[in-house]
């Protein structure tokens, strides 16, 4: 059996240069273990970014500049023989050895289309300020409660990816809620206790600065894949788990900025 093959989507535009050569460096150390392919989607006006990423070996794929989920679907086209995908942001890292353990166990079991382990929460320097860790409880939580499964570090399986259609462009926000919903019903989901990315915490993030609207498009995510007969009643959860989000977010925020 040959070793599988990693798909690596990173999306930028380019403005946030410092942060993203940490984002390529954890790529190649990531790409020194495992065969992997770095797809940058980067706009073809910035050619800083264009020349980091090649200096990094990545793929440089043009931003159709339509949004997040139109970008990723943009870096996904460059598949070719890859089994998995991992999202990355332009100012988030891979951990090497939270997504290797992550894609062994996705392999060694053909059911699963999701792995998902520990995400770390880092601020401007890159010091810790928390974790997201939620382990299985996530999964049965994506209908009802928050999304507790980080994007950036959790593995999917390419063939179920594209299976389902790939992302919804006309998201902004709830983009991997949906996917995770969509692939939710064609697959199992498993979690291993590792920490795979760092998602780093401050204001220029889009879920960080603009919750509210975050929270709004979730909501409509979680409707429609809900039943009819329970869409009508969904506000008896749905709005204060937003809340409840917020408030969280809200405290993560006030921790980075005490650290800074």
């Amino acid at each position: 059996m040959s070793s599988p093959a990693l798909l690596v989507v990173l999306p930028t535009l380019g403005d946030r240069l410092e942060f993203l050569e940490s984002t390529l460096r954890s790529c190649k150390e990531l790409a020194a273990q495992v065969s992997t392919t770095l797809a940058m989607v980067v706009p073809a006006h910035s050619t800083e970014a264009r020349a980091l990423g090649a200096r990094y070996g990545a793929t440089l794929v043009d931003d159709p500049g339509s949004g997040m989920a139109a970008a990723v679907n943009a870096g996904l086209a460059v598949r070719t023989s890859e089994d998995f995908y991992v999202w990355v942001g332009d100012d988030d890292e891979l951990v090497p050895a939270g997504v290797l353990a992550l894609i062994r166990a996705l392999d060694d079991r053909d059911s699963a289309v999701v792995a998902y382990g520990h995400c770390d929460y880092i601020d401007k320097s890159g010091l810790t300020i928390g974790r997201s860790s939620a382990g299985g409880l996530a999964t049965p939580l994506l209908s009802w409660g928050p999304n507790l499964i980080p994007h950036p570090g959790t593995i999917i399986r390419l063939n179920a990816l594209e299976d389902v259609g790939g992302f919804d462009s006309s998201l902004s926000y709830a983009l991997d809620l949906d996917i995770f919903l969509k692939l939710r019903k064609i697959g199992d989901f498993i979690t291993v206790p590792t920490v795979s990315a760092r998602f780093r915490w401050h204001a220029d993030s889009a879920t960080v600065a603009d919750r509210s609207s975050s929270a709004r498009e979730a909501i409509a995510v979680k409707n429609r894949h809900l039943p009819a007969v329970l869409r009508g009643i969904s506000w008896i959860w749905n709005y204060p788990v937003a809340w409840a989000s917020q408030v969280a977010a809200w405290l993560v925020t006030i921790r980075a900025r005490r650290l800074c």
